[in-house]
C-alpha cells in the first residue's frame, strides 16, 4: 500500500485531483483549505538568487588526508593521514542568472564544505588563482558592470572593460578569462584555488601563510567560444549532465589538493604584497605540497535541499586555519554570511546543506523566524552567557596566535604600479605559446566589440603596459576579425605561472 498523502500538518488528503465545490458546477470554496495549501505553497517555492554565483552544480564526496602537515596546522581534519571528511561541494559560474547556459566564458566558483569535527570549514573560491580587484570596495561596482545595464537590461561588454581600464590590476584575471581556460568543459575538468591567501597555525602556534590549490585528475578540456555557441545551441544544461552522467557511470571526479606555505614574516621582505587578490605567488619560490584527494561521489538525493540551500562563507572556520590582511578577504568574511542570511533566513545554518556534522553544537542565539529546532539545548535556563547553569563556554585554547607582522599599514597600500603587469606579462609572453596567444587575441577582440572606440582605447593602454604584443594582437583581430581565425584548443593547457 502506498504512503497516504497528508498536508503540511500532517492532515490526510482525501483529493489530489478536484476542487471542492458548492455543487457540481458552483464556486470554489474557500474551506478547501488543500487547495489553498497547495497554491499558497507553489506561490513561494522559491527563493532569491545569489547575486553573484546564481548558477550552480553540487555534488557530496569526501576529502582524504594523504600526506602529513601537522608542522603546519593542527586543523582537525588534517590531522594524520589517511582521515576522511565528508564535504559538500558546488561548482558554479559567477556573472550569469539561474536560467544561464553552462558553457559560457566566465569564472567559475569552486566551493567545497568541508564537515569536520570541529565545524564546519568552507573552502569559498574560484577557478582561477586571482580575481579581478584587491579592495572589496570596488566589489559592488565590478559586480554592476557583470549584471545588467538599468535601461537596456542587457549585458553590457562597455561597462566591463570600462571598468577594467580604470582597474588596470585587473588584467591578469582578465588574460585568464579570455584564454582557453575561459570555458571548461565542466567542473571535473578545471581546477580550484582558495585564491585569497589564507593562514595556518600548528600546535606550538606558530603561522603560516598558506594558498590552497584543488588541481583536477581529469586533465583541463576546455571550449571554443564556436564550439560552446554549438553546445548551447543544443542544451544550456551541459555542466549538470556531465556531472551526474559521471557520477551514474561510477566514473567520480578527483581532485588532489596542494598547499603553498610561506613562514609568518618572510611576507615582510617580498617586492609584491604577498596578500594582494590579483597576484599569485611564484612556485619556484612556494612549490605545491600535496595534501589530500578530493573526490565527489554522490549527486544529492535533492537538488534544492542540499546545493541551492547550501552556503559557503570564509567565516566558517575552524581552529588551525585562520585569515590574513588580505582585503578582499576581510570582507568577505561579514558579506558572504550576511547573503546566506537575507536569502536563506536568519537559521540558515541549520539547514541540511549547511549543518554542522560536529557532535556538540551549543550557541546562545535564539528565536527569529523560522526557528525549527529547540530553543535550549536541553538547558532552558541557560538563555545567556554568563550564567550558573551549566551553558555553554568559551573555549581559550582554540585561541589563534596574535599575528606578527612589524610592518607599517603602508607597506601594502594598493596602488597601481609596475608589478601589476609583471604577472600578467609573464603569463602572456613566457607560459602561453603563440597557439594559445592568437586565440587569446580574437576572443578579447570578440568580447569588445561592441565597446565604444573610447573604452576600447583605454583598454588598450592597459594592455600595452603588459606587452606590446598584446596590444598590437588585439587590436589587429578587432580591425580584422574574420581574419582571426581560431586555432584548436589542446586538451592540455600549460598555465603554471597562473596556478
Amino acid at each position: 500500500m502506498a504512503d497516504r498523502l497528508t498536508t503540511t500538518a500532517g492532515a490526510p488528503v482525501p483529493s489530489n485531483d478536484t476542487t471542492k465545490t458548492a455543487g457540481s458546477r458552483g464556486p470554489t470554496l474557500l474551506e478547501d483549505y488543500q487547495l489553498i495549501e497547495k497554491l499558497a505553497h507553489q506561490n513561494r517555492e522559491r527563493i532569491p538568487e545569489r547575486v553573484v554565483h546564481a548558477k550552480g552544480w553540487g555534488l557530496q564526496g569526501r576529502f582524504t588526508v594523504t600526506q602529513d602537515i601537522t608542522r603546519y596546522t593542527c586543523a582537525k581534519l588534517f590531522s594524520e593521514v589517511g582521515k576522511t571528511t565528508d564535504v559538500l561541494s558546488r561548482w558554479s559560474t559567477v556573472a550569469g542568472e539561474q536560467g544561464a547556459a553552462d558553457a559560457e566564458r566566465d569564472v567559475r566558483g569552486f566551493s567545497l564544505k568541508f564537515y569536520t569535527e570541529e565545524g564546519n570549514w568552507d573552502m569559498v573560491g574560484n577557478n582561477t588563482p586571482i580575481f579581478f580587484v584587491r579592495d572589496a570596495y570596488k566589489f559592488p561596482d565590478f559586480i554592476r558592470t557583470q549584471k545588467r545595464h538599468p535601461k537596456t537590461n542587457l549585458r553590457s561588454p562597455e561597462a566591463m572593460f570600462d571598468f577594467w581600464a580604470a582597474q588596470p590590476e585587473s588584467v591578469h584575471q582578465v588574460t585568464i578569462l579570455m584564454s582557453d581556460r575561459g570555458i571548461p568543459k565542466n567542473p571535473a575538468h578545471m581546477n580550484g584555488y582558495g585564491s585569497h591567501t589564507y593562514s595556518f597555525y600548528n600546535a606550538e602556534g606558530e603561522r603560516f601563510w598558506v594558498k590552497f590549490h584543488f588541481l583536477t585528475q581529469q586533465g583541463h578540456e576546455h571550449y571554443t567560444n564556436a564550439e560552446a555557441e554549438e553546445l548551447i545551441g543544443k542544451t544550456r544544461e551541459s555542466y549538470q549532465e556531465d556531472l551526474y552522467n559521471m557520477v551514474e557511470a561510477g566514473d567520480f571526479p578527483k581532485w588532489t589538493m596542494h598547499i603553498q606555505v610561506m613562514p609568518e614574516l618572510e611576507a615582510e621582505r617580498l617586492e609584491f604584497n604577498p596578500f594582494d587578490l590579483t597576484k599569485v605567488w611564484p612556485h619556484g619560490d612556494y612549490p605545491l605540497i600535496e595534501v589530500g584527494e578530493l573526490e565527489m561521489n554522490t549527486v544529492p538525493e535533492n537538488y534544492f535541499q542540499m546545493v541551492e540551500n547550501a552556503a559557503y562563507s570564509p567565516s566558517n572556520k575552524v581552529p588551525g586555519i585562520g585569515y590574513s590582511p588580505d582585503k578582499m578577504l576581510q570582507a568577505r568574511v561579514f558579506s558572504y554570511a550576511d547573503a546566506h542570511r537575507y536569502r536563506l533566513g536568519t537559521h540558515y545554518e541549520a539547514l541540511p546543506a549547511n549543518a554542522p556534522h560536529a557532535a556538540n553544537v551549543q550557541h546562545y542565539h535564539k528565536d527569529g523566524a523560522m526557528r525549527f529546532f529547540t530553543n535550549d539545548f536541553g538547558n532552558p535556563d541557560a538563555y545567556y552567557e554568563p550564567n550558573q547553569y551549566g551553558g555553554p563556554v568559551a573555549d581559550a585554547s582554540v585561541e589563534e596566535p596574535p599575528l606578527r607582522l612589524n610592518e607599517d599599514a603602508a607597506r601594502y597600500r594598493q596602488v597601481e604600479q609596475d608589478i601589476d603587469y609583471v604577472q600578467p606579462r609573464a603569463l602572456y609572453a613566457e607560459v602561453m605559446d603563440q597557439g594559445e596567444r592568437d586565440r587569446l587575441h580574437s576572443n578579447m577582440a570578440a568580447a569588445m566589440a561592441p565597446c565604444s572606440e573610447s573604452v576600447k582605447e583605454r583598454w588598450y593602454a592597459v594592455l600595452g603596459k603588459v606587452h606590446p604584443d598584446y596590444e598590437a594582437g588585439v587590436r589587429a583581430c578587432a580591425e580584422n576579425p574574420k581574419e582571426a581565425v581560431a586555432i584548436p584548443v589542446t586538451p592540455e593547457t600549460p598555465v603554471e605561472a597562473a596556478e
